[in-house]
């Protein structure tokens, strides 16, 4: 597989130093101890560096020069990612602002009742997208690698109380293919990224940004055998306290046989992911060489 191993970079401590100056002083001087702890990162974690660099230079077409200080602002948009989904989810004052494109594709998904399955992507902040997601009024469920939900309650875990979600957690047994069936049986919604996967998930070839890349298939047959609406969702940030929400109409077609729609599903994804990292190439937050 890429090199991923299903776990987030960070600890406990580097994340408790950022609440702290959160706070007690607010975003903006967060912001700017992050410029340093960004520019650490920039210069010594060579391998994420490396395959950041090879993104901007011969994906996106950036001159070298370009594509250097895109990586530095790619460690920088990652940072301000954690220290926002913090402060929109533990309710600490703010002036963050949002725009709402396709909120009425998810409603429309919700009053029919059916339930439905909503695609993401390590691209902006889906944190803030999954929280942003109680507007709907519905019972929301989110799948997440084991490495990444201990994470993420380590530093979460008394800062942002009660989430107004269930969280399903992907382990070594097919545990949570039981439990996603049964949110979907119960007409839930049901939210997971659909472009990383561990050593041994079943994987399709698709056409991302001109070359195969390899993604889970997982998510994409749940929707083909389940025949539940499925959206593409995406938050991404577009200035310091500003984000774009983005929800595609239902992808599903139901015409289709369950091959012939998981190869359209993926497919689809791909080329919606592929539109957001052109638009937000800082905001692609894969630090590994994605299409291995």
């Amino acid at each position: 597989m890429p090199g991923w191993e299903g776990k987030s970079r960070g600890s406990k401590s580097g994340y408790g130093i950022f609440v702290w100056v959160l706070r007690s002083f607010g975003v903006f001087p967060a912001y700017f101890l992050l410029r340093l702890v960004s520019f650490y990162f920039f210069l010594f974690s060579s391998k994420s560096s490396k395959e950041a660099f090879k993104l901007f230079n011969k994906r996106l077409g950036y001159s070298r020069t370009a594509s250097l200080f895109k990586v530095y602002k790619n460690y920088y948009r990652f940072g301000q990612s954690l220290i926002d989904k913090v402060v929109v989810m533990s309710g600490m004052p703010n002036r963050f602002s949002f725009d709402f494109d396709g909120e009425q594709n998810l409603r429309e998904m919700v009053a029919a009742g059916n339930g439905g399955l909503l695609l993401s992507a390590h691209v902006g902040n889906w944190e803030i997208a999954g929280h942003l997601l109680k507007r709907l009024g519905t019972k929301i469920n989110i799948v997440m690698f084991d490495g990444e939900h201990q994470q993420i309650k380590q530093y979460l875990s008394g800062i942002t109380g009660e989430r107004n979600v269930k969280v399903i957690v992907i382990k070594n047994d097919i545990s949570h293919i039981y439990q996603i069936s049964e949110a979907l049986s119960r007409k839930e919604l049901v939210c997971m990224h659909a472009d990383r996967f561990l050593e041994g998930n079943k994987v399709k070839e698709v056409n991302f940004m001109g070359s195969p890349a390899k993604l889970p298939i997982g998510p994409f047959v749940l929707a083909s055998t389940f025949k539940v609406p499925v959206s593409f969702v995406f938050a991404m940030k577009e200035s310091s306290l500003h984000y774009h929400f983005f929800a595609t109409p239902d992808q599903n077609n139901s015409s289709l046989g369950k091959e012939a729609l998981t190869t359209k599903l993926m497919q689809e994804f791909a080329g919606e992911m592929a539109k957001k990292v052109r638009a937000y190439p800082e905001q692609w937050y894969n630090f590994y060489n994605f299409w291995q």
